[in-house]
């Protein structure tokens, strides 16, 4: 018989699989579906690992029904649907693999019992009204429901997120997600329910925020350092008035990875398409661009010998993650050694360093 608390996820990578962690943890029956074949072996004979935190320690308390299937997953009402999707050349993003599932799911026909499939992957606006529409005969209700996580912490962040945004299909798929989220977090966070398409806007427009205080804090930095003066201080006195907050106002190198990047550009995009400029978004970008450049001729003029070597700590987009997405640490690295200079990295993940010899 069917567990009132049965939860299926389609998608159990790197985010989904620690939302099945999280969510076995709590007392929910998790059944993983992914159509890698041998990723699935894995984590059913015990030799996968994982460079995420938390990830090896916890799973062996888990018990995780892993499977290619994505009939399985009907044995649940409620199915989350966490899938890679990349951006496009246009800035939109590839929704082809949820497109691949909705299809598989409709060739098991109506379904007797109400479904909800939460999609918990990034849309673009107006996606999941089409995918509603596309499902509804089938007795399926789709809700939007992304989180807001970073790579290297996402178990950590999910049990203490701030807000967990709801874009619901109706009261009770609000309802019912609130409570799923309720039983694994730590914390309290709120709960901002609201349309499908409000929430993908919502989604795009927080990382485009945390984007335009990155480089805002950048650009200041620059004209506090042209001017022989601490831009840290700066910005740190900025920071304490009550209407600026100081997380993501620090100096450093620009924004990367697979997230703020390309929400930044597919909020343009979403823009650009009702006839709207987004002009800061587009700044934003360019300002990340031109801080690069600065650091680079920055870097020339105060290290002229280049006879030795440049030791850099990490380069991936941020240290706690193995990704090199639109790394602005990289792209350093990478211009320093065009310039002529020798670039030692000094990071002693394998993974990190095996993607590098390619580059560098």
């Amino acid at each position: 018989m069917k567990s009132s608390k049965h939860i299926s996820i389609i998608g159990i990578g790197k985010l989904g699989l620690c939302l099945g962690i999280n969510l076995s943890k709590a007392g929910w029956d998790i059944t993983g579906v992914d159509i890698r074949k041998e990723y699935i072996n894995s984590l059913k004979n015990n030799t996968f690992e994982s460079n995420e935190e938390f990830v090896n320690e916890y799973i062996k308390d888990c018990d995780i029904k892993y499977t290619t299937s994505i009939e399985d997953s009907l044995k649940s009402d409620i199915i989350f649907v966490v899938v890679s999707t990349p951006s496009t050349i246009d800035f939109k993003y590839d929704h082809s693999s949820i497109d691949k599932i909705a299809d598989e799911l409709i060739k098991y026909g109506k379904q007797k019992n109400r479904k909800d499939l939460i999609i918990n992957c990034t849309t673009f606006p107006g996606y999941c009204d089409s995918l509603q529409e596309k499902l509804a005969d089938y007795n399926y209700f789709v809700s939007y429901n992304p989180e807001f996580i970073a790579q290297g912490t996402i178990i950590r962040d999910q049990l203490n997120c701030d807000n967990v945004l709801i874009g619901q299909a109706d009261e009770y798929a609000g309802n019912l997600i609130e409570s799923v989220y309720k039983s694994f977090v730590l914390s309290q966070p709120v709960y901002n329910k609201m349309t499908r398409t409000e929430a993908e806007i919502t989604k795009i427009s927080v990382n485009c925020f945390l984007t335009t205080k990155i480089s805002y804090a950048n650009m200041i930095s620059d004209i506090a350092d042209r001017y022989g003066c601490n831009g840290n201080k700066i910005l740190e006195a900025v920071s304490t008035d009550s209407r600026i907050e100081a997380k993501y106002l620090k100096p450093g190198f620009g924004y990367g990875g697979p997230c703020f990047p390309r929400d930044n550009r597919a909020l343009a995009k979403c823009a650009e398409e009702v006839g709207v400029k987004a002009a800061i978004s587009l700044a934003t970008d360019e300002m990340n661009e031109l801080h690069l450049k600065y650091q680079i001729e920055n870097f020339v003029k105060l290290n002229p010998d280049k006879t030795k070597p440049v030791e850099i700590d990490y380069v991936t987009y941020k240290k706690e993650s193995d990704s090199l997405e639109e790394s602005q640490q990289l792209k350093f690295a990478v211009e320093l050694k065009k310039l002529g200079y020798s670039i030692l990295i000094k990071d002693k993940r394998p993974s990190v360093i095996e993607q590098v010899k390619n580059i560098l």
